[in-house]
C-alpha cells in the first residue's frame, strides 16, 4: 500500500499523546544502540547512545549548524546542542510534535535551536544553509525519497555532511505480517535494502563515508519495548492506552519475526556533499 504525506502526517499527529505515555513523557524516543550482547534493559541510555554515534560520525561540533530532518519531538537535536554546542533547525510533519519541541526551549536561552512545521521534499531553507544535516528512523517515511535527497543536498553546503539512521527495507517484497505490523503500522509504504540505499544517495549527488548495517540492535529494541509496553499496560488505568500498548506489545513480537526473516532492518550512514 502506498501512503501519502497527510497520511503519515495525520498518524504521527494522531498517536502522539500514545507514543508520549509509553516512551517517554519528555519526547519519543528512537532505536536503541546497546553497548553489549548482555545490554537489552537500559533503553534510554541505548537511544541516547545512538544520538553520540550519529552526531560523532557526523562530526558536529561547536561551530555547526544542524539541520535534524524529521525531529519530532526534537530530542535528537536538543541533546547534541547542549552537548556539543552547535545551533540548528528541526523540521516535522507532525504539528503536533512540532509543539512539543518548541515547549521543549522555552526559556533556555542558552540553545540556539528552532523547530519548524514542514515537509522533507518542501523544506522552508535557502540553498547552503546548513553544515551538517541529520536524522533519525524519518527518512524512510517519506514517500517521494529521490525528492527528500535532494532537498537535504540543496541545503547543504558544499563539503557539508548529511549523517543519520533509518529503517530499511531488505528484500524488494514483504509478507503480508511484515506489511501490517511493520509497514502499514506506521504508514510506511516502501524502502531502501542496505546496499540500495548506498546507491540512492549516490545518485542524489551525495559521496557515502560511511555505511553500517546495526540490525542485530534494532531487534533488541522491539524485544525492550515489547516488554516494556506489557509491563505499563498492567499499571495504566486509562483503557484505551492499555489496549493500545497490548497492540503495540503484539506487534513488537510480530517485528521481531520480520527482523529475522530479512524483511525489516536498520543502518547508519554519512555522506558528504561534493
Amino acid at each position: 500500500m502506498s501512503f501519502t504525506e497527510s497520511d503519515v502526517e495525520d498518524f504521527f499527529d494522531q498517536t502522539l499523546e500514545a507514543y508520549l505515555s509509553f516512551w517517554d513523557s519528555d519526547g519519543v524516543l528512537h532505536t536503541g544502540y546497546f553497548a553489549d550482547d548482555a545490554d537489552d534493559t537500559d533503553y534510554h541510555a541505548a537511544s541516547d547512545r545512538t544520538t553520540e554515534i550519529v552526531a560523532a560520525d557526523a562530526g558536529i561540533d561547536g561551530s555547526s549548524n544542524v539541520l535534524d530532518v524529521g525531529c519530532g519531538c526534537g530530542n535528537f537535536l536538543v541533546s547534541i546542542a547542549r552537548r556539543r554546542g552547535c545551533r540548528g533547525a528541526g523540521l516535522d510533519l507532525s504539528e503536533e510534535r512540532i509543539k512539543v519541541a518548541r515547549e521543549k526551549v522555552v526559556g533556555d536561552a542558552g540553545l540556539d535551536v528552532r523547530f519548524d512545521h514542514g515537509s522533507a521534499t518542501r523544506m522552508p531553507y535557502e540553498g547552503g544553509t546548513f553544515s551538517h544535516v541529520v536524522s533519525q528512523d524519518a527518512l524512510f517515511l517519506v514517500p517521494d525519497k529521490a525528492l527528500s535527497h535532494a532537498e537535504i543536498h540543496r541545503v547543504l553546503r558544499r563539503g557539508g555532511i548529511l549523517a543519520f539512521s533509518d529503517f530499511l527495507q531488505p528484500k524488494p517484497e514483504v509478507s503480508a505480517r511484515a506489511r501490517k505490523h511493520v509497514f502499514d503500522r506506521v504508514r510506511w509504504s516502501s524502502g531502501f535494502s542496505f546496499l540500495g540505499y548506498q546507491t540512492a544517495l549516490q545518485e542524489a549527488g551525495f559521496e557515502v563515508l560511511l555505511a553500517r548495517n546495526v540490525t542485530s540492535h534494532l531487534a533488541r529494541t522491539y524485544r525492550v519495548l515489547g516488554r516494556t509496553a506489557r509491563e505499563r499496560a498492567e499499571t495504566t488505568g486509562d483503557a484505551a492506552i492499555r489496549d493500545w500498548m497490548l497492540g503495540f506489545a503484539v506487534s513488537c513480537e510480530e517485528i521481531q519475526i520480520a527482523i529475522g526473516d530479512g524483511e525489516f532492518g536498520w543502518g547508519i550512514f554519512v555522506a558528504r556533499k561534493p
